[in-house]
Parts: C-alpha cells; sequence; structure tokens
C-alpha cells in the first residue's frame, strides 16, 4: 500500500471516529446511564485482542453482560446468550455496544474499515495462510463484518461452538478479508463504511451463507442462516 494511501486512511479514521464520537455523545450518554441503571458499574468492558502485526491491545464496548457473568463462559456470542442483561441484549442487537470503539480508533489501535480484531482465545487460529491478517489495523466495519453481520445464527443446535467458528467461521472470513485488503483502496474501504452502516441497519447478506456452505464439505456442520434479525 503506497505511503500517501496510508497517511490519507489514518486522517479519514481520526475525522470519522473524532465526528462520530462528538455527534453520537448524547447517545454514548445515555446507553452509560442506562447501564448503570441497569446493572451498575462498570459501564465499559474491555478486552484484550489482536491488534496489527500481533500486538495486544485493550478493545471496549459497551458491557452487555451482567456484572457476575461478564468473565465467564464461552469467548463467542451465542443466540439467546443467558449472559446478557436485558440492555445488553438491545445494544448487541443494534451493535451500539461497539460505539466505544471509536476511541480505539482515536487511539490507533484500530482502524474505521480493517479486519475484526480476533479474541486471544482464537489467536491458534492464525496460520501461515491467514497470519497475512495481521499486517493490517483492525476495524470497526468491512468485508467479513458485513457479510457475517447475524454471526450467531450460523451457531446450529447442538454444535461445540468454538469448534464451528475454527475449523469454519474463521477460515471463512479470513478468506473473504485477505482477498479484499491485499487490493483495498481508500474508495472502496468508503464504500464498506456504507455497507457497514447499512448491514448495522439490517440490511441481510447471502455472501456469509455461500462461503460458509463452501466449507462444509468435511468439516463441522454449520446451519444455514436464519431470518431473524437476531445479531451478534
Amino acid at each position: 500500500m503506497p505511503e500517501t494511501d496510508k497517511h490519507f486512511r489514518r486522517v479519514l479514521d481520526v475525522a470519522v471516529a473524532a465526528a462520530a464520537l462528538m455527534l453520537l455523545a448524547p447517545l454514548i450518554l445515555l446507553i452509560a446511564l442506562v447501564i448503570l441503571f441497569e446493572s451498575g458499574a462498570p459501564v465499559i468492558f474491555a478486552q484484550t485482542r489482536l491488534g496489527q502485526g500481533g500486538r495486544h491491545f485493550q478493545m471496549y464496548k459497551f458491557r452487555k453482560f451482567t456484572t457476575k457473568l461478564t468473565h465467564l463462559g464461552l469467548p463467542l456470542t451465542m443466540q439467546n446468550d443467558a449472559r446478557m442483561s436485558r440492555v445488553g441484549r438491545l445494544l448487541a442487537n443494534t451493535k451500539l455496544d461497539e460505539l466505544p470503539q471509536f476511541y480505539n480508533i482515536l487511539c490507533g489501535d484500530m482502524s474505521v474499515v480493517g479486519p475484526r480484531p480476533e479474541s486471544l482465545d482464537f489467536a491458534d487460529c492464525f496460520n501461515p495462510s491467514t497470519r497475512g491478517l495481521l499486517d493490517y489495523r483492525p476495524g470497526i466495519f468491512g468485508p467479513s463484518q458485513v457479510a457475517f453481520r447475524n454471526e450467531r445464527d450460523f451457531f446450529p443446535a447442538g454444535s461445540q461452538p468454538t469448534e464451528v467458528y475454527r475449523e469454519v467461521l474463521f477460515p471463512a472470513k479470513a478468506g473473504m478479508d485477505l482477498a479484499y485488503y491485499r487490493d483495498r483502496t481508500l474508495l472502496s474501504d468508503l464504500k464498506w463504511m456504507a455497507f457497514g452502516l447499512l448491514a448495522v441497519a439490517g440490511v441481510p447478506s447471502r455472501a456469509a451463507a455461500r462461503l460458509v456452505s463452501e466449507r462444509q464439505r468435511g468439516q463441522v456442520g454449520v446451519s444455514e442462516p436464519s431470518t431473524r434479525s437476531s445479531r451478534p
């Protein structure tokens, strides 16, 4: 990627993140107060994620699990997850829990468009064919985030979620992202920002279903995504 593009992309990241935090400040404050009223502090949930170059950083979200169950259970959020509070379920379904990540962008840990930062629980999923994802600054929006907007719908009843994620979902998402980020442009990033906003609004995508279906043979079975509007 040309150095000029890198500088412009960073300027765009800072401008978008700063504008979002200023414009959405009343909503951010309201969400914080509602969480505090429902289940107390802390309002923000911080989790260590893999960043660019494999560097660890703290990624921030609004807390959507009850305080006693936040650090228990699977490293994945499941459909009808019993750990979620009532407010947390609403935040997860609308993706409003991700708003604090605009602060991560200002800090330089994340970008508006980039591969989703992976949990340390799945650091071993990176192999020689997928390690190239760590060359890019992780982001809020991108091809895999749009295609797998309803990721929880891909875990069939009775399956082992972490196994499904490792063997099917992670490779499918990694392949999609690698194909895009190798030839990304500023214009294409703007397109994925727009697609990301549409996905947050609930516009469905069939791309994830096709990618997962291609990987089903000889791997863990994955159900077709449901038409419900539940989201990770």
